[in-house]
């Protein structure tokens, strides 16, 4: 049978979603639903069916969903809505990611190309772990945490819940990143 994905979040970072999810071979279909509708129809040739109010109309009509947007706080806020609506809150890896068999991704997780995570490293729900981005052994990634494109993040770094970590940062060994943290693009962190 063929498997339905719901994507909310119709943009740049949804799109990506969408690519990884088709790739995957998981995914059969995908659907996306973006607060831009109904004047947006389509985004990366799929179809936009709903905003995220009408959202519950689609419990009975895929297998899946994920949040898919940068902002920490709309990704928590859209995973709520999604389990309220009866929906299973879904992971996608890329096929050209990395993920430790010893890992155990929150629900809700993406994890896009190129990116690794390493051998006992510990994700949280709905986190973000972005392109050619790093989570090597026994890093701690919170719930709804971003990892921008390029992040390298040492083994052992704790990464609170929704702190991004923008494109370029890297943390060294013993780093912690407190919750809710914006750390600027190109950061090196040091214990």
């Amino acid at each position: 049978m063929a498997k339905t994905l719901l994507i909310l979040g119709a943009g740049g970072h949804g799109k990506a979603v969408a690519e990884s999810a088709l790739l995957s071979g998981a995914w059969q279909r995908v659907l996306f639903v973006d607060d831009r509708w109904p004047a947006l129809q389509e985004s990366f040739g799929l179809p936009v069916v709903s905003d995220v109010a009408g959202l519950d109309r689609f419990a009975d009509k895929v297998q899946g969903a994920i949040a898919a947007v940068g902002n920490n706080q709309v990704r928590e806020q859209w995973c709520v809505a999604i389990e309220e609506a009866g929906i299973e809150l879904v992971s996608v890896v890329h096929p050209r990611a990395y993920v430790s068999a010893s890992v155990a991704l929150g629900a809700g997780t993406a994890v896009m190309a190129l990116a690794m995570v390493g051998v006992d490293a510990q994700v949280g729900r709905a986190a973000i772990i972005n392109a050619n981005a790093t989570l090597d052994h026994d890093a701690v990634l919170g719930d709804f945490a971003h990892l921008g494109v390029g992040v390298q993040i040492a083994g052992g770094v704790r990464v609170g819940a929704r702190a991004w970590l923008q494109a370029g940062c890297s943390a060294g060994y013993s780093v912690v990143v407190a919750e809710n943290e914006n750390i600027a693009a190109g950061t090196a962190l040091r214990a």
